[in-house]
């Protein structure tokens, strides 16, 4: 592969939220793979973590460091910037938004606590740390933000009222920030997966299977009974979307969301 195509994010820094498993650490892996500087943020293991930023260091020859946090608390997504920023004094040039839970309930019993804080990790830590980043995007004449919506943030399943609600409005935030920073240099774009497999859908296929008293794949099947395609998102197929999003190929995709779900929406 030709070193500049392989090589294009060189010298940027980008901050992922969520990296420590699942997309989140795909997406950090495939920036990391075209050259970026990677600020890996989380929960987990703490030797699990530390392996996992020294490994993508040591693989692809980049800066590494992982910073903590709950991003439901406003000064703990402050507190990431600011250390971010002590790390890497020339700013943050692609900022990943993908941190984030589910929870399932009827909306009759959903408890409003934990609605409170899947909207302050899902909307306003975006929000937040889109805020704190930008403007040196700006200054920069150069910034990706890459908000990772789902899905959900197009149509809407039962029981999912809170996640449903929150990514159509990441993606409404996507749209926002894309027109106010147009012609800047910056772009702000959302993926949307249908069913990734993930660590979480695993689990939750078995959940299925055991409930129904079925095998794992028929448990699978059920998930995937919406897309068209009969097979899961596979994270690498994200992650290479948000490392496409960050070239110079999109340059002009600004404010509108990548799909990537199996035909779900075509139904």
């Amino acid at each position: 592969m030709n070193v500049a195509i392989r090589s294009f994010l060189a010298g940027k820094t980008a901050l992922i939220t969520g990296s420590t498993s699942g997309i989140g650490e795909g997406v950090a892996r495939s920036l990391a793979a075209k050259g970026a500087n990677i600020i890996f943020n989380g929960f987990g293991d703490e030797a699990e973590i530390n392996k996992l930023v020294s490994s993508v260091q040591k693989e692809y020859k980049v800066d590494t460091t992982f910073i903590g946090g709950d991003l439901s608390k406003q000064e703990d997504v402050k507190a990431l910037h600011q250390q971010a920023i002590s790390k890497f004094p020339g700013g943050i040039d692609i900022l990943v938004n993908n941190a984030g839970f589910q929870h399932v309930s009827p909306i009759e019993s959903f408890p409003l606590d934990v609605y409170s804080k899947m909207i302050g990790v899902m909307l306003i830590a975006p929000f937040h740390l889109t805020q704190l980043c930008l403007g040196n995007m700006k200054q920069k004449g150069w910034g990706r933000i890459v908000n990772i919506a789902s899905a959900h943030g197009h149509v809407a399943s039962p029981n999912k009222t809170a996640y449903v609600s929150i990514k159509h409005g990441i993606i409404g935030l996507t749209k926002a920030v894309a027109i106010e920073s147009a012609g800047s240099g910056v772009t702000c774009t959302a993926v949307c997966p249908g069913y990734v497999e993930t660590p979480l859908f695993v689990k939750q296929a078995e959940a299925i299977a055991q409930k129904q008293g079925v095998s794992y794949e028929e448990g699978k099947k059920h998930i995937l009974r919406v897309h068209p395609s009969g097979t899961a998102v596979q994270v690498d197929e994200i992650s290479d979307c948000v490392a496409f999003l960050c070239s110079p190929a999109a340059n002009q995709m600004t404010g509108t969301s990548l799909i990537v779900d199996g035909g779900w929406l075509a139904n």
